[in-house]
């Protein structure tokens, strides 16, 4: 299995959902399906690759960090992990906008966490959920 060619386009892939996020605004509905469709074809490929790598050696280990550095090793083994950030962190992004427009939030507080989410996973997650407690804070004192 070529996984240069793989990684290249699993990254394409993520870079044009993430695309689609950023864009949201312009067609919500649409650009939010666009990304949870290319989250959902890089969670197929996820599947496809731990399947191809099922057996390969070295065997991961999840009982020590250790063991995990050991089967990461392994191309296959790298590969399907990455995939899995992608898939993962895109599938978060959409429903971060999601959230957001049902929350109306303005999109521009919206892209910092998605930029955050993108590098850092869990770390944007978080961003959204503070930026969306501030939202309904400020809501509820509105009203």
């Amino acid at each position: 299995m070529d996984y240069e060619t793989i990684f290249s386009s699993v990254g394409i892939l993520s870079f044009v959902g993430w695309g689609a996020l950023i864009a949201a605004p312009i067609n919500a509905r649409v650009t939010i399906i666009a990304a949870r469709g290319v989250g959902i074809l890089l969670a197929i490929t996820y599947v496809v690759l731990l399947g191809a790598g099922w057996g390969v050696e070295p065997e991961v280990s999840y009982g020590s960090l250790a063991g995990v550095m050991n089967g990461m090793a392994a191309p296959s083994h790298m590969m399907t992990g990455w995939t899995h950030f992608l898939a993962f962190d895109l599938l978060i992004g959409s429903w971060i906008v999601e959230r957001a427009q049902a929350s109306e939030i303005n999109h521009l507080l919206v892209i910092p966490c998605l930029a955050l989410t993108f590098l850092f996973g869990p770390a944007g997650f978080l961003l959204f959920l503070a930026l969306d407690a501030v939202h309904k804070r400020r809501a509820i004192s509105a009203s």
